[in-house]
């Protein structure tokens, strides 16, 4: 086969409105001697089909790897930062302490799932081999005179050498396209998880906590200098809501097929397939690269924590006020009014949270007021946080037991390059 009968295909058809039939009479004029049985016993479905799933295989092939590079990087991190405390949000309002490190595991979690779905998919993955017009076999015991060994024979030595371990018994003139809303399950599924922790980095940029790489050359804005627009995180969100939308389309192209097959799914799928893993493929250089240089500012991050932290140290000041024997109650309205009076500093008046001096200054808290200082201690509102963040990216723990069949792409897996 040379460039110039792709040519030709080209031209038949132009001639012949079929695509398969194009390349049949091309390949035909390729090789005379064989073009009387090009196609015999077979029909479009044998070639696209096929083809199709093993466009599957590869392609899930390609990005499982990437995935895990992602994984890998955002363990690093999160090793990296699993001590630096920071502020945790609930309803989108501070909460408990967690840890950078922590929060890195959350979205490592979310990408483990998606590691699993995409094995799974790729698992579950057979050819649809040798099945006729219909899925009966019927051409094909007819060449073989009735010989159903032959034609059994047949499908083994095609699914083989196209690389499968197995076909589908029953297939109608196509492969199911359940699979193909399986595999578009999986990768919506993972175009979901960028959105989500492109989400996160760009609302993390905005109280400046941590930030996305950002060149020296780079320009933010081309009207406001200053700015250091987190466009890949942004892209990350785009490109994930345009997956996770995409993938439906499989799932609509399903429930239209019409008892044996019907042909409406067959320009669908020439877009959607291709465009869903060009979608998923984009986003994991997206991801890898966000990952090879995410940037945290420590000191950003004290500063926001002693905003909140002596609200959050309220239970703490109970807690140690009735282990010095006092009632739990009247430590508890103290706090409420102590609390309001120091909302009130920092919501009308644009004042500093002085919670705590209040209650340094309150005769009621003195038998605690050596001990504030310890109770304030960030290390102390962080939990096992740490201890976490070990136990699942250290050694012998989950992303390493998930990350063991991908050793040899990491070692050699280059730095990931984006050029816009």
């Amino acid at each position: 086969m040379s460039d110039h009968d792709f040519q030709v295909a080209e031209i038949e058809e132009k001639r012949r409105r079929h695509d398969v039939m194009a390349h049949v009479h091309a390949f035909g004029q390729a090789a005379p001697e064989a073009a009387a049985i090009i196609h015999w016993g077979a029909t479009s479905c044998y070639v696209t089909d096929n083809a199709d799933l093993i466009f599957l295989r590869d392609g899930l092939d390609i990005l499982r790897p990437k995935l895990a590079g992602a994984i890998q990087k955002l363990s690093g991190f999160a090793q990296t930062h699993k001590n630096l405390a920071c502020l945790g949000y609930t309803h989108g309002q501070p909460a408990q302490l967690t840890t950078m490190g922590k929060r890195a595991c959350l979205w490592i979690q979310d990408l483990l799932m998606d590691l699993r779905n995409l094995e799974r998919a790729r698992s579950d993955l057979r050819f649809r081999g040798v099945k006729g017009t219909v899925g009966t076999q019927a051409s094909f015991l007819q060449i073989f005179k009735g010989d159903h060994e032959k034609v059994e024979r047949l499908d083994e030595i095609v699914t083989k050498k196209a690389g499968f371990d197995s076909a589908f018994t029953i297939t109608s003139q196509t492969y199911s396209r359940k699979i193909d809303v399986d595999v578009g399950h999986a990768l919506g599924s993972l175009g979901a998880t960028c959105q989500r922790i492109g989400g996160d980095i760009r609302h993390l940029a905005m109280f400046k906590e941590l930030e996305e790489p950002f060149e020296k050359d780079q320009i933010g804005s081309s009207a406001m200098a200053y700015k250091r627009n987190p466009m890949r995180s942004e892209r990350l969100c785009s490109l994930g809501r345009q997956l996770v939308n995409l993938a439906h389309n499989a799932e609509d192209t399903f429930a239209a097929q019409w008892l044996e097959r019907s042909l409406d799914d067959s320009a669908v799928r020439r877009s959607s397939l291709p465009e869903t893993f060009l979608l998923a493929d984009a986003l994991m250089s997206l991801l890898n690269n966000i990952c090879s240089g995410l940037e945290v500012y420590p000191a950003v991050i004290k500063r926001r924590i002693n905003e909140e932290l002596p609200f959050m140290a309220t239970e703490n000041l109970i807690m140690a006020m009735v282990d010095k024997g006092g009632s739990r109650q009247h430590a508890h309205e103290h706090i409420r009014v102590l609390s309001h009076e120091a909302a009130e500093q920092v919501k009308i008046h644009g004042h500093d949270n002085d919670l705590i001096e209040r209650v340094m200054k309150d005769p009621f808290f003195q038998p605690i007021h050596n001990i504030i200082p310890e109770l304030l201690d960030s290390k102390t509102f962080i939990g096992r946080a740490p201890q976490q963040v070990e136990k699942f990216t250290g050694a012998g723990g989950e992303v390493q037991k998930a990350l063991q069949d991908y050793q040899d792409h990491l070692a050699s897996a280059p730095m990931t390059e984006l050029r816009v």
